[in-house]
């Protein structure tokens, strides 16, 4: 019996059950030698193993290759290339090699899918040895040889093989084309591209819808988007892929409005949208926190069947967690049919970025449990979370995961490991994984840099600052704004100068980032005139410019010029925002202009500023500091969001006004609430135990200090601790704490020791004190006065008329008292003898009246011997 010439294409039938997560379930199947009536389903051997190619069903495709076997049946080469495919797209490489190395007689196909599929495999060796023993090569042998290259990062051989390919006179086609000017894209090798394109158009390929969208992923990915825009606008031909790399290139060079404004000309002109195209516009939307947009494309997603596609999800979660919308970004993530590493890695970093850390670290955990592994992304998330809740114990937990994991090694994991551990304080182990990395770059040197001065150690930030120039290696802002920061907490002005030369050859001057950083070194290091030059010479005059200004006025205790720089600020129409509104009210505070005070936090509830901790806390201290205590508890028990500085703020207002029971009730209420109390709380603390007399209560405080929350006291806490024992007339005592104290006392604890000599006539003590003031401060007029009269109640008149001589010799002179008062929105100042006022005969009117009322029923003024009848009345005066 003769064999029939098309055997390969003989109905055969025979039934398969696929595996239940096959996409299709069964699959029936005729197998006959001869023909017999009414099957099922007709299928030949080429199209069975077509379709398991085509759905990935290995074992399907595999009991077909088995009845092939088993029936007798003699493939053709048709056949058994078909057979290839199946078990190459089923990376089943071992099978499709056995297959073709048993094959008589093979073609071009035959060995092209080989070469495809040990090329797709990463064994780009084995596939050029197979094409070097091809016995003929087609175009399609070449671009499978150039695909593996590309898809192996060998981005140089990709260009050797086209170039040997154009020397052997091979013809190029759409896919050489298309491969070339990808591997020129992932270099961004624009001046290869352009050649690519030249070519392109001689063999007349730039109409060629293929080489065409290649071309524009190409421009864009070289930053050359008007280039790309430009010639996707000249395409003859545009399809889906066309639209998704104009688009996608539209996203990777940062114009975003301009990818979305495309997606909607591509959704206008019907063009059906793909993975890669929802993907852009997320990120598009992600980048311009535009959640409505991004609910609204979501909503299209789910309305084009991509609503359970893992890829379109998790870009849509990533969109979600950057437009700050962590529920719904969770809510998505759920109910997502197959969670990926990306999509778990979406998720873990939206949390990190908005510093829940507990929420990151609990996604981690579940990635970690699900058995698809962890990558650099995953891990630099987990550091990033360790970092926000500051739990270096964690960190430690997540670092060694690194290392079991060989990710460690990745600059990136261990930039993030640098950056964690500086965070959480740990400079130790942070120096040591720097000191330990192999390759550097300018994010490793940044992150070191910064994790010093965020802990305070500005002398070896500096210095590493030093190191990283010595190392070839460029500052950035970030490197900038670091040192900048440390020159200013150290008030290193000399070091911060040479800096700003630097910035200046670089020029980095004008950055509105580096900018602010040196305005903000310039106000901390006391050069006001500098910084508001600085200011003023920016290009982009952003806020935190602004503030720095405003701070610095603030903290140099000019705080009328604070106030122009505000009107200034707000003349050109730059928004103020929760930081401004706190130094404003710091300074609203030190004028005690609590008219403007209370406009300003009228502006604060127009803009719903006042749930922030920061600026809650600075009200509670604007109005106890301008007498309101009722307004400043009020404050304090609508504040949503107390922290410690809030509760500081309370107790320190109670103490400074001399309520020194509701201090202390207060501080009970602290503890209780658990709240960690710091240096400042224990200053108000032991100043309100002062106020009260009380010596037992207040030295358990102290000592509590360190006992029970590991703080060491610093000069004011001891400060107040003499303040108190003095008042219960502990002199000698107080002198004993002061000279036992760990370090050197400085002119205010002395002048408070010599103002409790006053109280008490304690001469002796006295005079040691104010000696240890003129020491520290010879310039300083108060000591010779307080000592004076001290000597004065005594009878002391020898050393009274001594002290007289040895001020007039320094040229020393006792400063005038000030005081001012807000009328009506306008502050008014008064000095000792003051006639200035145009009202100023009308005042002293007024106070002579006082004077006599006073003295009509009996209550003098306690005034000093050196002051005279003409005097007398300028002190009443200051006194009332």
């Amino acid at each position: 019996m003769a064999l029939h010439p098309f055997r390969h294409l003989l109905p055969i039938r025979f039934f398969f059950i696929f595996p239940s997560k096959s996409p299709f379930q069964t699959l029936s199947i005729s197998l006959f030698s001869s023909y017999q009536a009414a099957p099922s389903v007709k299928k030949t051997f080429s199209h069975i193993f077509q379709e398991c190619s085509g759905r990935k069903a290995l074992d399907p495709g595999k009991q077909a290759h088995a009845r092939m076997i088993l029936t007798g049946f003699k493939p053709t080469v048709f056949v058994t290339n078909c057979l290839i495919q199946m078990y190459i797209k089923c990376s089943n490489l071992e099978f499709a090699s056995k297959v073709f190395d048993g094959m008589p007689q093979r073609d071009t196909v035959s060995w092209n899918a080989m070469i495809f599929g040990y090329a797709e495999r990463g064994d780009i060796e084995v596939a050029q040895a197979l094409f070097d023993a091809m016995p003929a090569r087609d175009v399609v042998s070449w671009n499978s040889l150039l695909s593996g290259y590309l898809h192996n990062g060998d981005h140089r051989k990709v260009t050797d093989v086209f170039m040997q390919m154009g020397r052997m006179g091979r013809v190029f086609d759409r896919t050489t084309f298309a491969v070339v000017l990808k591997c020129c894209s992932s270099l961004e090798d624009y001046g290869g591209g352009i050649q690519i394109h030249g070519l392109a158009v001689k063999m007349g390929f730039d109409c060629d819808v293929v080489t065409g969208s290649a071309l524009v992923d190409m421009y864009a990915k070289c930053k050359k988007l008007d280039c790309s825009v430009q010639f996707f606008q000249s395409m003859p031909e545009k399809n889906w892929v066309s639209w998704s790399a104009i688009i996608a290139g539209c996203v990777q060079n940062d114009d975003l409005r301009g990818g979305l404004e495309l997606f909607k000309e591509m959704a206008t002109a019907g063009v059906g949208v793909s993975q890669s195209t929802f993907a852009s516009v997320f990120r598009s939307c992600a980048g311009l926190s535009a959640l409505r947009l991004g609910c609204q494309l979501h909503g299209y997603a789910l309305k084009t069947d991509f609503g359970t596609d893992v890829i379109v999800g998790t870009a849509t979660v990533d969109m979600y967690t950057k437009c700050n919308n962590l529920s719904d970004a969770q809510k998505l993530f759920n109910s997502l049919p197959n969670h990926t590493l990306q999509s778990y890695n979406a998720i873990i970093v939206g949390y990190a970025r908005s510093d829940k850390g507990i929420e990151a670290l609990e996604m981690f955990q579940l990635l970690q449990k699900s058995g698809l592994g962890i990558d650099e992304v995953s891990l630099s998330g987990a550091f990033r979370a360790c970092a926000a809740i500051k739990g270096d114990l964690e960190g430690l937990q997540v670092h060694g995961l690194s290392i079991k994991s060989l990710c460690q090694s990745n600059i990136c994991v261990a930039n993030a490991i640098l950056d964690m551990y500086g965070k959480c304080g740990a400079l130790v182990e942070a120096s040591h994984v720097f000191e330990g990395m192999v390759n550097r770059d300018a994010i490793s040197w940044n992150a070191i840099i910064a994790a010093h001065e965020q802990n305070g150690n500005e002398e070896q930030t500096l210095s590493l600052f030093v190191g990283m120039l010595r190392s070839g290696l460029e500052p950035d802002e970030f490197t900038y704004g670091s040192v900048l920061k440390a020159c200013a907490g150290w008030q290193a002005l000399s070091c911060g100068m040479e800096i700003h030369s630097r910035i200046i050859k670089s020029r980095m001057g004008l950055d509105s980032f580096v900018g602010s950083a040196l305005i903000d070194m310039y106000s901390k290091c006391g050069i006001m005139e500098e910084a508001e030059k600085l200011n003023d010479r920016l290009v982009e005059h952003t806020v935190v410019s602004w503030n720095a200004v405003i701070s610095g006025f603030s903290l140099q205790k000019q705080s009328e010029e604070a106030l122009k720089i505000f009107a200034k600020m707000l003349e050109m129409g730059v928004d103020p925002d929760n930081f401004t509104y706190a130094s404003i009210l710091d300074t609203c505070a030190n004028l005690v202009t609590v008219e403007l005070g209370k406009q300003i936090h009228a502006q604060i509830i127009k803009k719903e500023l006042q749930s922030d901790a920061y600026i809650s806390s600075t009200l509670v201290d604007m109005y106890s500091k301008c007498g309101n205590m009722q307004d400043s508890r009020l404050i304090f028990e609508k504040a949503t969001n107390r922290d410690f500085v809030t509760w500081n703020a309370m107790v320190c207002g109670y103490a400074q006004h001399g309520l020194g029971e509701e201090a202390l009730n207060l501080f009970e209420d602290m503890q209780r609430e658990n709240v960690k109390p710091n240096h400042a709380t224990f200053i108000a603390v032991l100043r309100a135990c002062g106020h009260m007399g009380l010596v037992e209560k207040g030295l358990h405080y102290f000592h509590s200090m360190l006992d029970d929350y590991g703080l060491d006291p610093q000069l004011e806490h001891y400060s107040c601790v003499v303040d108190i024992m003095g008042r219960s007339g502990q002199v000698i005592n107080a002198l004993e704490l002061i000279e036992g104290m760990p370090f050197e006392a400085d002119a205010v604890i002395w002048r408070t020791l010599l103002s409790i000599c006053k109280i008490h006539g304690n001469v002796e003590v006295a005079e040691k004190a104010a000696y240890s003031i003129m020491q520290l401060e010879p310039q300083d007029s108060a000591a010779y006065v307080l000592l004076a009269n001290i000597y004065a109640n005594a009878g002391m008149w020898n050393e009274v008329t001594k002290l007289r001589k040895m001020m007039r010799f320094n040229g020393l002179k006792k400063e005038p008292g000030c005081s001012w008062i807000e009328i009506k929105s306008e502050v008014h100042t008064f000095l000792v003898g003051d006639k200035a006022h145009p009202r100023s005969r009308e005042i002293y009117e007024n106070l002579d009246l006082l004077t006599d009322e006073m003295k009509w029923i009996g209550c003098m003024p306690d005034i000093d011997f050196t002051l005279n009848d003409n005097e007398l009345r300028c002190v009443a005066s200051c006194l009332i």
